[in-house]
């Protein structure tokens, strides 16, 4: 046979999904044709516990795509080889000549999934590594415990595999195995991550947030549909971003309850408002970027005050986190340099010099009497716009919930 070069992707912990791994495979497959969809048309291979593929002369764009879809562990350029000892000999010495140009430490380790080849793993590691020394003199050593790589062959049914290194992947599951949430999205740095965290769960996710014009400036908005868009490139599909108008709300707010509890009752109308978007668009969570202890609406007494008022799961990746811990993974996936821009979200506006960190349910529930409820919440979802975004830019979605 012709070699070919490919790009093999291995995909962990999908393999251990029992009788429901294909739907998770296929999921996968589905994401990668998705990333790769603008790309010169190629044909994504399944066989026998390995995705693949094709290469053409565009290698770096594609294993940049595949880097950033959830449910890959390692990308690996491969070389085919025929099922022959002397073709996988040649294709081994040539992909560790790339490698490892100028010599160094080697290995070679072997798999024989096709029981009909006529050597053994061990003999094919063997008869490899002869022949590289064979050809090179003393330019490669051979290293058992710490090589400076390992030259893997895999004899599968169809084809010798050669290959030498990785790329690593987003880990994770694919996206849209997870089910659907809707997530809490300020232009902070937390609930960014956030929406990361819960993607690489497999999650398939809508973005809310809430804006307070003119109180906050457009400028504020733009910096979340910024942040939309380096997430959509990890979404792997547009991500619907429902900007509410809060307004109003924060308004009433601030002239009928005392404002120590104005984050606590702010905080309690948007779960309310995140969940009846979530059940508009078949969510059935919540994501917020919340860490124990962080600021006075995350002690605690207050999740619990707050959490009191919608029976959809409210998840909290970040739970445990440290702020030193959210900003290396914001850094890492490309929202932090956003995050930090000056323009500030509605949870600054009417912000009391000291809010209350130990709220109690019943004294929340008694201010909320004093606010017609049930019509702030309607007009803030009939002035909600909904956006479309994916990594090359945003469209507004018109009536969504007027």
């Amino acid at each position: 046979m012709q070699e070919q070069q490919l790009l093999m992707i291995k995909y962990g912990e999908l393999g251990l999904k029992g009788k429901n791994k294909n739907q998770f495979i296929n999921r996968l497959v589905k994401n990668i044709e998705r990333a790769l969809a603008d790309l010169p048309e190629r044909k994504v291979n399944v066989s026998l516990g390995r995705i693949t593929v094709p290469v053409l002369d565009d290698r770096d764009a594609v294993v940049e795509r595949l880097s950033r879809v959830f449910g890959i562990y390692a990308i690996c350029p491969v070389r085919t080889a025929s099922k022959d000892l002397a073709a996988i000999q040649r294709a081994a010495l040539a992909t560790l000549s790339e490698a490892l140009p100028n010599g160094g430490e080697f290995k070679v380790e072997s798999r024989r999934s096709d029981k009909r080849f006529p050597m053994t793993s061990p003999e094919i590691s063997k008869a490899v590594g002869g022949y590289i020394f064979a050809q090179t003199g003393d330019k490669y050593t051979a290293q058992m415990r710490k090589p400076q790589h390992i030259v893997n062959v895999e004899v599968r049914d169809e084809a010798a595999y050669v290959y030498c290194g990785s790329f690593p992947g987003a880990k994770g599951m694919p996206v849209g195995t997870g089910g659907r949430a809707v997530v809490m999205l300020s232009g902070g740095i937390d609930s960014p991550v956030a929406a990361f965290m819960a993607m690489k769960r497999g999650v398939n996710i809508e973005a809310v947030h809430f804006e307070s014009f003119p109180f906050t400036s457009e400028r504020a908005l733009e910096k979340v549909l910024d942040l939309a868009q380096v997430l959509a490139r990890w979404h792997n599909r547009p991500l619907r971003v429902h900007a509410v108008h809060f307004t109003e709300i924060q308004k009433a707010i601030h002239a009928v309850c005392p404002e120590e509890y104005g984050i606590t009752i702010m905080r309690r109308f948007m779960f309310r408002l995140a969940e009846q978007i979530a059940s508009r668009n078949a969510a059935i969570a919540i994501y917020t970027g919340e860490s124990v202890g962080q600021v006075a609406s995350q002690t605690l007494e207050s999740m619990y005050v707050i959490n009191n008022v919608t029976k959809m799961p409210v998840l909290r990746p970040l739970i445990g986190f440290d702020k030193e811990e959210i900003v290396a993974r914001a850094q890492r996936i490309g929202t932090f340099d956003i995050s930090i821009r000056p323009y500030e979200d509605c949870c600054t506006v009417f912000l009391p010099p000291h809010p209350k960190i130990k709220p109690r349910l019943a004294e929340a529930e008694a201010m909320e009497q004093n606010l017609a409820l049930d019509e702030l919440l309607a007009e803030a979802l009939t002035r909600t716009k909904t956006y479309i975004v994916t990594p090359d830019g945003v469209t507004e979605q018109t009536d969504e919930f007027s």
